[in-house]
């Protein structure tokens, strides 16, 4: 569950237009920043922009910030990511520590596609439609609720960084998966693992029994939720086949949320961190199209002049909720924190935390 506000005080501060401009309050961020000290941690994910991602002390993926998060003694945590990853950082930090989102708009539209709900209903249905043992795996991207429920029913969660582990770990488990909420990394990386598409089915949440028969269920080994990422379906087979086609001499990367056809039009896929990774060791000269969010392909662009690094995708494939974390919402985080008046404290449940904590650890024990 989300507080939107610290309820012990309604200290609301907002940083405007008249008061400061951008400049000056990059300025005010480096100046309170420092103030702040060891006061304050700043977790930063891959996808923000520049002048978000200068300010934080741990930059990374879900999982690398997960791990980052479960290992910090300040007692704020300031999360310039969106809602479930500060939701995860919460039921990782102690008790004592607070996690602060700058801005409680920014979501995700993945994370969106499947709630506590349906996924109880869904999980009823399959169940019932089957006599094999379903393993349940939530991608990191989702509400706090869903971490739980796979906590619940011996299952756990995984990131696109070990997907495959944690999929590999859930068929010793059980002879099916339930995968949610992102249907492209499931079926890719599963493809991957040697498991036809014939023997995945997808699960729609907006069709009566999810749109399959008993039968499909039980002949099936995955089942897939009918979710995606916005920002990487802009990403296409067709672009994959138009840049190979002019330029052979350019290696295609892209993400493993991508829809199958373009991960498999691909020469390569993985993680952020596996696309960072692959790009820093590559050699000079090196070509690389990018299917990814723009922020991270500009920044290795910039961070590697040495090679051509550019968005695979004509149009800005950029993560909107993630672009809502901007320096002025980061530095009225700063100020509430210096008037020992935090506002957007992320917190979680006990009862949800329990069950989610169950799955966190387990995917931080298996990813190990």
């Amino acid at each position: 569950m989300l507080d939107l506000f610290n309820k012990e005080d309604d200290y609301k501060p907002t940083i405007s237009e008249a008061e400061l401009n951008d400049e000056q309050v990059i300025e005010e961020i480096h100046k309170i920043r420092k103030e702040l000290g060891d006061k304050v941690v700043v977790l930063g994910h891959h996808y923000q922009q520049d002048d978000v991602i200068e300010f934080a002390d741990y930059k990374g993926d879900s999982l690398k910030l997960a791990q980052d998060a479960a290992n910090l003694d300040s007692p704020y945590v300031v999360f310039c990511g969106v809602h479930f990853m500060a939701e995860t950082a919460d039921m990782l930090t102690r008790p004592d520590q607070k996690v602060i989102l700058p801005d409680m708009n920014a979501g995700c539209s993945m994370a969106d596609m499947a709630n506590r709900e349906e996924i109880d209903k869904s999980w009823e249905y399959i169940k019932s439609s089957t006599k094999d043992k379903i393993v349940p795996i939530t991608y990191i991207n989702c509400a706090a609720t869903l971490k739980s429920f796979v906590g619940e029913n011996g299952g756990t969660i995984c990131t696109s960084s070990n997907a495959r582990s944690i999929i590999e770990w859930a068929f010793t488990q059980g002879e099916k998966l339930l995968f949610f909420p992102d249907q492209h990394l499931g079926r890719n990386t599963c493809y991957e693992m040697g498991i036809p598409l014939e023997d995945m089915v997808i699960y729609n949440p907006n069709m009566l029994n999810g749109g399959l028969t008993p039968e499909q269920i039980d002949k099936a080994k995955v089942i897939l939720w009918y979710g995606y990422c916005s920002v990487h379906q802009g990403f296409s087979a067709e672009q994959v086949k138009k840049i190979k086609s002019e330029r052979p001499d350019v290696t295609v990367i892209v993400h493993p949320e991508c829809n199958f056809e373009t991960v498999d039009a691909s020469d390569d896929n993985g993680s952020t961190a596996y696309i960072i990774n692959k790009i820093k060791e590559a050699p000079a000269g090196s070509k690389f199209a990018v299917g990814t969010e723009i922020n991270l392909v500009n920044r290795l662009a910039a961070e590697f002049p040495d090679k051509e690094i550019f968005s695979l995708s004509p149009y800005q494939c950029l993560c909107t909720t993630m672009y809502r974390v901007r320096p002025r919402w980061l530095l009225a985080s700063f100020r509430a924190i210096k008037e020992n008046k935090p506002i957007n404290v992320i917190t979680v449940d006990d009862e949800t935390k329990k069950h989610s904590l169950t799955a966190l650890n387990r995917m931080l024990e298996l990813s190990k």
